[in-house]
């Protein structure tokens, strides 16, 4: 038998390993071939639930596949986190953030269980939802000024209400403390109805708090609002100004969602649910339902998720340890 040349031999063994990878890569399962599920971690209801019910629906019509909303509040979001930290990185897990979990919970909580940077790949920012300080309507208080004055004149006077210890609101306050300079006495409540109930029953003066919460009983006549924490007004409150506007330039504080996947997603998975994502909170329905729910469209890429984390977590660590903000 004549021995083949080697080219020709290198050629049939290249051609045989194509034919018999081909059948393999003509079988491999277009992403997604199941549903996926969105952890939300807060309980059914509010105002994070509805928004990740309002993405799931869509991303499951852009993605061809049901995404199935999972509730798992607890610890102040570390549960659900923690969850989807250790999830296969496989994209049918994904959670529904907030900044309480990837800025807040790292600056006063000495074991997480996840890192907000190392544990997740980010596919984008989706909404910011404003915080306000509110004040009970015998309190006097109709102005940051009348706040100040106040507060200055008589330093034990006031009490601020939240809706618990190192929620983005008591860092709200706390920096609003630190920007005016006056002493009020932090009282947290296990959630926004408690302490929107003693605001209103006179336990507490004012309160900080987020506009969806709040915008029932302001337009009741309830509480009266004083200051939106937003660096812009908002549309819900028009008339209402900002802490910047009434003499503290560049004060902002809120609290923000973003979409994640556990760390290690593989980059076709990653680049087809971010592209699906933009398209979903872009979208002129999405964006305006949105608004209806008090809440700010502000969709960023998973880059902007990465730069807000990285910009953010100092100013929170600086605000805890003024502040002496710990977990319970």
């Amino acid at each position: 038998m004549t021995a083949m040349p080697p080219k020709l031999f290198l050629a049939c063994a290249a051609f045989s390993a194509a034919m018999a990878t081909a059948p393999a890569m003509a079988q491999a399962p277009a992403w997604p071939e199941r549903p996926l599920r969105l952890v939300v971690p807060f309980a059914a209801g509010g105002a994070t639930d509805l928004l990740g019910r309002l993405l799931a629906v869509g991303l499951g019509e852009k993605l061809g596949q049901p995404v199935v909303v999972e509730n798992k509040p607890g610890a102040s979001t570390v549960v659900g986190a923690n969850q989807v930290a250790k999830a296969a990185p496989d994209g049918y897990t994904l959670l529904l953030a907030a900044s309480t979990t990837l800025t807040l919970n790292p600056a006063i909580r000495q074991h997480l269980g996840y890192d907000p940077i190392k544990s997740f790949t980010p596919l984008g920012l989706v909404a910011d939802m404003s915080l306000v300080l509110v004040a009970n309507p015998d309190a006097q208080v109709n102005s940051l000024k009348d706040l100040v004055t106040q507060a200055k004149a008589h330093p034990d006077k006031f009490s601020y209400g939240s809706f618990g210890t190192g929620s983005s609101v008591h860092f709200g306050g706390e920096m609003l403390k630190s920007a005016t300079g006056i002493r009020m006495v932090h009282v947290p409540f296990n959630g926004s109805a408690p302490s929107l109930t003693a605001l209103t029953g006179g336990q507490v003066q004012v309160a900080v708090d987020t506009v969806v919460a709040s915008l029932p009983l302001i337009k009741g006549g309830k509480i009266r609002p004083v200051a939106v924490l937003s660096p812009q007004r908002l549309p819900a409150l028009p008339q209402v100004p900002t802490v910047a506007e009434s003499g503290y330039p560049g004060f902002q504080m809120g609290t923000w969602f973003a979409l994640l996947a556990p760390a290690g997603l593989p980059a076709p998975v990653q680049q087809k649910l971010e592209k699906a994502l933009a398209e979903v909170a872009n979208a002129p329905a999405t964006r305006a339902r949105m608004v209806e729910l008090a809440l700010t469209p502000a969709y960023g890429n998973g880059a902007a998720v990465r730069a807000r984390v990285e910009k953010e977590l100092p100013e929170m660590r600086a605000v805890a340890a003024r502040a002496d903000i710990r977990a319970e």
